[in-house]
């Protein structure tokens, strides 16, 4: 497909929206039922959607075949847990804060690419991640429950979920993108089934439908990402997906009644500006 900056760019801020609303459905369905039925569902429709297309673009048989499943298991059974974390950390500490310290998962794949990837990291990303790092705990507030339990949550998924990239970023040297997706799912489905089929709960008819809501926003967020990344380089288009600490920000104050503070805003900028910067500087080195 010819190169087109500008769709994928629009496509990126659209994927970021519906994320947001994703995030904000995942917040109040948390907030009701146990994280790991809600997410569980959430996965059966995600595998659903995998399998018809893996299969309708006739990929189906290469994707049984991945040449590391062993890699392509655990890289989906990691996705899977920290969506769990995630949505835990959206009910403790709300969409606003989560999201905050979430926006440092570029930082620590800098960080970790070297060890797993064994790729240079240069003094500039060193000193853009410590700068990253400060922002974090701007938003933590040191001496003010920084070592709560509920303060560690969405850091713990920014973790699980930078070593997934990496992990992603291994798999892609021997399969292509279409494998990895339907091991996403699928693996993704069958954990959680495993997990969450121990947890179930009744829900509520209106519950029911954010709960349908939540498994199309998944779909559609994912496939506006692929389509994005089908017009335009990672490289350009990734600083935008910042934006979703924008929307949902905005989910977070209007819907939910979560207040933003001067420190989070501060934090959050921090680390934007490090994580963009880490963004910028790695595609000028390649």
């Amino acid at each position: 497909m010819k190169e087109n900056n500008r769709a994928g760019i629009w496509l990126m801020i659209g994927a970021t929206f519906v994320f947001a609303m994703q995030d904000g459905i995942s917040r109040h369905l948390g907030g009701v039922y146990n994280v790991w039925m809600v997410v569980m569902i959430r996965y059966w429709f995600f595998a659903a959607f995998v399998l018809w297309i893996t299969r309708r673009n006739g990929g189906l048989q290469k994707a049984l075949r991945p040449a590391r499943p062993y890699l392509q298991i655990f890289r989906g059974a990691l996705l899977a847990l920290e969506i769990c974390v995630t949505v835990l950390s959206f009910t403790l500490l709300g969409l606003v804060e989560s999201h905050a310290v979430f926006a440092c998962y570029p930082l620590l794949v800098a960080a970790f690419s070297g060890p797993v990837l064994g790729e240079a990291v240069g003094w500039r990303r060193w000193a853009a991640i410590g700068v990253g790092f400060f922002g974090i705990l701007v938003i933590l507030k040191p001496g003010f429950g920084v070592f709560a339990p509920e303060a560690i949550v969405p850091l713990v998924g920014a973790l699980m979920f930078a070593l997934y990239g990496l992990l992603t970023r291994l798999a892609a040297k021997t399969d292509s993108t279409q494998t990895s997706f339907f091991w996403t799912g699928i693996i993704g489905a069958i954990v959680m089934t495993l997990i969450g089929a121990w947890f179930w709960e009744p829900m509520s008819r209106p519950d029911w439908a954010w709960m349908a809501l939540l498994c199309v926003t998944g779909v559609l967020g994912h496939w506006l990402l692929i389509k994005c990344y089908e017009f335009a380089e990672a490289s350009i288009v990734q600083p935008f997906a910042y934006l979703q600490l924008v929307f949902v920000s905005i989910v977070g104050v209007t819907l939910f009644g979560e207040a933003i503070r001067a420190n989070v805003v501060l934090g959050a900028a921090i680390v934007v500006a490090a994580g963009i910067f880490t963004l910028l500087h790695s595609r000028r080195v390649a």
